[in-house]
């Protein structure tokens, strides 16, 4: 049996591990490429694209692929319907793992948007030190604000980005007292974050809260239509297992 998991993520690292080394499964995690240095699961691992949804079904087809696990990052909106398209047309059942999103608590100001060019315009009065913290592209929304940027990512992000930018490299997860100590070293007046969900990142809401500084949240894009869901590796592995009578997790 073969199960193809489009990874990159802590979730399709887990769950990569819960599958790989059953008996009779063959464990594939395909990454993007897009992280120099990335995390690899255990099994087998692929590094590249496929070529859009045609490519992706070729690929299941040459390679006998009996389920697919989306579990990209929540905003990795091209991919997954991708992998919705080429699921569909080589017959291949689909599930997509995503961890759930983040909720606001009492004490949060959060400003809800729908994608980076509205959190730009969201900036307007909210405070005139941000820190960026959307990952290393769609820089360019921003690169006409007047705004002081610090800007975290993994990898350097590419241009264009703000005239007046610091860029920090690093990779969670992060602590709290970290993001506290963080946030008052360089006097950050304004949080901007996507809604990735999960506790590695999660620190940073909280020392905005403490903090009092408002956080403009861009909205996760929805799984597409038809698509079940599983919110930890757990969940999908148990798919695998109904979905799949022949397979049995352990």
């Amino acid at each position: 049996m073969h199960i193809l998991i489009l990874g990159g993520t802590t979730e399709a690292r887990a769950l990569a591990g819960l599958l790989h080394g059953e008996s009779d499964v063959r464990v594939t995690s395909s990454l993007a490429g897009r992280v120099a240095s990335p995390r690899l699961p255990a099994g087998e691992v692929r590094i590249g694209g496929f070529g859009g949804a045609d490519g992706l079904a070729a690929w299941l087809r040459e390679h006998a692929v009996d389920a697919v696990i989306d579990a990209t990052h929540p905003f990795a909106e091209r991919i997954s319907f991708n992998a919705a398209r080429a699921a569909a047309s080589a017959h291949v059942p689909l599930l997509a793992l995503r961890r759930p999103g983040w909720v606001p608590v009492a004490g949060d100001d959060w400003h809800s948007v729908a994608s980076l060019e509205e959190a730009a315009g969201a900036l307007d009065g909210l405070g005139d030190r941000v820190f960026l913290t959307t990952g290393r592209m769609g820089l360019a929304a921003f690169a006409d604000r007047p705004e002081w940027f610090l800007v975290r990512s993994v990898d350097a992000p590419d241009a264009p980005m703000p005239a007046r930018t610091e860029v920090l490299l690093d990779r969670g997860p992060f602590t709290l007292d970290g993001e506290r100590e963080l946030l008052a070293r360089h006097r950050i007046g304004v949080l901007v974050t996507k809604d990735s969900g999960g506790a590695a990142t999660a620190p940073k809401l909280t020392a905005a809260r403490e903090a009092g500084i408002p956080v403009v949240v861009v909205r996760r894009p929805p799984v597409p239509e038809g698509v079940p869901v599983a919110a930890t590796p757990e969940e999908a592995a148990a798919w695998v297992a109904t979905r799949l009578p022949e397979y049995r997790v352990r």
